[in-house]
């Protein structure tokens, strides 16, 4: 089939304004829960984008693993080229898709890192091959090949045989804390609800968009 005969129309729910919590953070909590709910698959995953200090922009999937009033978080390589983006340009922007539901979440704001009792915290509820994994892969790096990684992880497993694996320096946690978040809900023939909150001081302003 042609790539302009694919067609989906979104016939699942609305979004209304007198129905979203005037929370974003309660109303992703009660998103994310309907997502889990429906069995979506990875609903933890997000594209997360980053920028270049001259602007190119790049874009890949990571999992959120802390969410509460603070923002959203994620675990990470810190040489990594989002590493290194992030320490160039500590904004970020995140989407969210569940598309059994569907509805989208982006979410744009700035970025800090966790601290490191959170990521010391959450290092150690990884299993061991994760764990090791941290110190083997010298993230975004080139390699010659993947013996030399695999090689990399059999010294670990031969250094940490008891499976105590400390958390590397290089890597850590980084919070999204959010400025915008915005709901957006499937609806027929493309008229599409988003429901944005935006930031204003102390509290959040919430506007619709057109789709």
């Amino acid at each position: 089939m042609p790539l302009a005969d694919q067609r989906t129309d979104f016939v699942r729910h609305g979004l209304r304004e007198e129905d979203a919590d005037p929370d974003p953070f309660r109303q992703f909590q009660l998103w994310f829960d309907q997502a889990v709910a429906a069995g979506e698959h990875e609903p933890t995953a997000m594209t997360l984008a980053t920028c270049s200090p001259d602007g190119k922009p790049s874009a890949r999937i990571v999992l959120l693993k802390i969410c509460d009033q603070r923002g959203l978080a994620f675990f990470t390589n810190f040489h990594s080229r989002k590493g290194r983006e992030l320490a160039n340009n500590p904004f970020a922007a995140l989407v969210f898709n569940w598309p059994t539901l569907e509805r989208q979440v982006r979410v744009e704001g700035r970025v800090e890192l966790v601290s490191d009792a959170e990521s010391d915290e959450y290092f150690a509820t990884r299993p061991l091959g994760s764990r090791l994994g941290a110190w083997a892969s010298e993230q975004s790096a080139v390699i010659p090949g993947r013996d030399e990684l695999e090689r990399q992880h059999r010294e670990l497993e031969a250094r940490y045989p008891d499976g105590q694996v400390p958390r590397p320096p290089h890597w850590g946690g980084y919070r999204v804390v959010p400025e915008i978040f915005e709901f957006w809900q499937g609806r027929p023939s493309r008229l599409h609800d988003r429901l944005r909150y935006r930031r204003v001081d102390d509290r959040w302003v919430v506007e619709r968009l057109a789709p």
